[in-house]
């Protein structure tokens, strides 16, 4: 009699972002709701709660709009294998998390042929960014949207879609289990924290980039450690590069209670644009942010792009609090430049730091992110 209650959820992310999104809410559904089965396309961090994918999450990260062209027949393939095996699991809700172009294209046809199965989707796609005439597209397929920001209510409510602000789980200041990092990295040493990327190709990008700077920064700086965070499944990428760089003085974290750690203990960070620049502004780390894509991507995305910056703290702020090094920009000259010019000034790091601040207390909320998007969901079950 026990399986006739549970309630089934299919989690569709469509990165690695999207699936620690995920499994946040996730592992706070569990807490409250325990007769609850799961299905996902997702990665390590929902497997580590015991939920199975129905394949590699590798199989659909394809970055930038060539990429997307040249693997036009696989995504198309891939969104109607998903469909099916969501059809046929006959989920009570759909949960797409991030990823629009993938996972909404899925939530379409899901709902087109089983209008029964509610969907919920988390991350709105960013429509004050770009593509605005998304909003009155989804508003026939998604049932409700989770967001992470206050100031987008006002794009999906103007369309009259039901959706509900519950702040970003990254901005949550959680109790962690004490680590000695010197058993990981030497003591004594001074740590800068590098993130290049969560996809292959952002990796082949901008890892050579990174590596000049650092031959740079070891000119001028001795003792100092760079540590980069990847996911397991990249951190191999990683290393071949630091194999064939020869650097002695690079590291990799791949295990998240140690990058956080590490990230915390950082004088400061160089990341590849996206969310993670929200986990170092909350550990209260001073730093720069990089992207660089192929010629007509950027190209492409240039003629699409509504705004002036690609981080949400510059956007928010309407002023590059955090520097935005894109594109030609994007070089290890320009990288070192604007490193040593905040680590030579410590005033500069507190000027970031207040003003980061300041903005950060506008986008968090008291409670708690991820329990409010769980509630959210089981209200959804019932």
């Amino acid at each position: 009699m026990e399986n006739v209650q549970m309630k089934k959820i299919f989690i569709l992310t469509g990165e690695p972002s999207g699936d620690k999104l995920a499994s946040k809410v996730i592992s706070d559904l569990k807490k409250i709701n325990q007769k609850i089965e799961y299905l996902s396309v997702g990665g390590e961090h929902l497997k580590s709660l015991g939920i199975k994918s129905i394949y590699d999450l590798k199989e659909i990260t394809y970055l930038g709009f060539t990429n997307v062209i040249l693997n036009l027949f696989k995504i198309t393939k891939k969104i109607d294998e998903t469909t099916k095996v969501i059809l046929n699991y006959k989920p009570d809700i759909l949960f797409t998390v991030d990823s629009p172009d993938f996972t909404l294209r899925v939530a379409e046809k899901v709902k087109k042929l089983n209008p029964k199965i509610k969907t919920v989707h988390y991350v709105a796609p960013q429509v004050w960014i770009w593509r605005s005439g998304r909003v009155k597209m989804i508003k026939k397929f998604i049932d409700h949207i989770l967001l992470l920001f206050s100031f987008e209510k006002k794009y999906f409510e103007k369309e009259k879609i039901s959706c509900e602000f519950v702040g970003h789980p990254l901005l949550q200041n959680k109790e962690r289990d004490k680590i000695d990092i010197n058993q990981v990295i030497g003591k004594n040493k001074a740590l800068i924290s590098v993130f290049a990327g969560s996809r292959k190709s952002e990796i082949n990008i901008l890892m050579p980039i990174l590596l000049e700077f650092i031959i740079l920064m070891n000119e001028k700086y001795s003792d100092m450690t760079f540590v980069f965070h990847s996911t397991q499944e990249y951190s191999q990428i990683i290393q071949s590069f630091l194999d064939k760089s020869k650097l002695k003085n690079c590291e990799i974290v791949s295990d998240d209670k140690i990058k956080f750690h590490i990230l915390q203990k950082s004088i400061f960070a160089v990341a590849k644009s996206g969310t993670v620049s929200l986990e170092i502004c909350n550990a209260k780390i001073p730093s720069i942010i990089l992207y660089k894509m192929g010629f007509i991507n950027f190209l492409i995305i240039k003629t699409l792009v509504k705004t002036k910056y690609a981080n949400i703290i510059n956007f928010t702020a309407d002023e590059e609090i955090i520097p935005e090094l894109l594109q030609s920009s994007c070089n290890a000259e320009n990288i070192f430049k604007y490193v040593s010019s905040f680590l030579d000034d410590p005033n500069k790091i507190n000027e970031q730091l207040k003003k980061v601040k300041i903005i950060l207390d506008k986008l968090k909320i008291s409670g708690s992110s991820s329990e409010l998007a769980s509630l959210s969901l089981n209200k959804f079950l019932q």
